[in-house]
């Protein structure tokens, strides 16, 4: 019976630990856990491309820009699970801000 108990309580432990990093999260504070590790927290990129002014992203519509979040194109993973459409609308707003537009 204790081993039960002790392995319940783990699990419980271990799945209290797996909450999504973007949950709650909107704007800066989101683009920060889920996009700068591959656009850099400038926006001017690394793993992914620049997402700042004069970037190919500044050109791209505000419709474009989250579907490309939705769907995650090439190396870019989709994120239409992960994120509401109101984090994705705020990713935008934070984006165009930055990008001076």
């Amino acid at each position: 019976m204790r081993v039960v108990l002790v392995v319940v309580t783990l699990v419980a432990v271990l799945l209290a630990g797996c909450s999504d990093a973007s949950e709650g999260k909107y704007g800066e504070d989101l683009f920060g856990t889920t996009c700068a590790h591959c656009h850099g927290s400038d926006l001017a990129g690394g793993v992914g491309p620049p997402l700042g002014a004069g970037s190919g992203a500044a050109s791209l519509t505000d419709e474009q820009i989250a579907g490309v979040i939705d769907v995650g194109p090439g190396a870019m993973p989709s994120f239409a699970s992960r994120l509401t459409d109101e984090q994705v609308e705020s990713l935008i707003d934070y984006l165009r801000e930055r990008q001076g537009s």
